[in-house]
């Protein structure tokens, strides 16, 4: 969400739509830094079926994220050095940007039109790369 709202931002021109995206933008913000935060608290915990730690369970899901949508920012919730990531930022920390493509690859889980979260497609103007 946030990195999708940050990249959108640039397409408004609408003073009101701009708003409106901040504000669903801060509280994807919020919503983030909590999972984040949570996913970090339970790190160490197995996870049952997985036969893995919490920590490797979400490296992979970044992994696979960052595969597919073809950026090279996906930070996860560890760093090289094992330090938390809560807010995946640059070293201005400033948000990472995605495009609409980036963002379609990771819903459709790098397919074209549907795939992933949407097995069927989506409906509206945006549903291809």
């Amino acid at each position: 969400g946030v990195t999708a709202y940050k990249g959108a931002a640039r397409l408004l021109t609408n003073p009101d739509l701009l708003e409106a995206a901040a504000g669903i933008l801060a509280v994807e913000g919020y919503h983030a830094g909590a999972i984040r935060a949570q996913l970090l608290a339970m790190s160490e915990e197995f996870v049952y079926p997985y036969g893995a730690p919490g920590k490797a369970i979400v490296a992979a899901i970044s992994a696979l994220r960052a595969a597919v949508s073809g950026a090279k920012d996906d930070q996860g919730i560890l760093s090289s050095n094992g330090s938390y990531i809560i807010a995946p930022a640059d070293a201005s920390a400033v948000a990472f940007s995605r495009n609409t493509s980036q963002v379609l690859n990771i819903v459709f889980l790098g397919g074209i039109g549907k795939g992933g979260f949407f097995p069927n497609g989506i409906m509206g103007a945006i549903t291809t790369q």
